[in-house]
């Protein structure tokens, strides 16, 4: 679904966790990070509990070059899963949290 039709939908008073994950994903598939990260972080204050969420924030952040920031949103996504039970997400988000160590291990 394109950017246009996802916020035609919000605008409409539509608004939801899955509307805003939609709507980040589309932003990041178009380079616009600030937007996805905004989208992103309303998304989770309507459901804090979303794992696919705080994986594609840690994206997000990563991606805007805010490597500090997407190791937090990757660790509270990885709380979030192991207190939900959701291994899938547990593992996605230790790798990718692995990866990051191994690239910034200072940072």
């Amino acid at each position: 679904m394109n950017i246009e039709k996802l916020e035609a939908m919000l605008a409409k008073g539509q608004d939801s966790s899955l509307l805003r994950m939609g709507l980040a994903q589309a932003y990041l598939d178009a380079d616009q990070v600030a937007d996805a990260i905004s989208h992103l972080l309303k998304c989770l204050e309507l459901d804090a509990d979303y794992t696919a969420a705080w994986k594609l924030l840690g994206k997000a952040r990563l991606a805007a070059g805010d490597i500090q920031g997407a190791r937090q949103d990757w660790q509270r996504g990885l709380a979030v899963s192991q207190r939900r039970g959701d291994r899938q997400a547990e593992k996605e988000i230790g790798v990718f949290l692995r990866r990051l160590d191994k690239q910034f291990p200072s940072e």
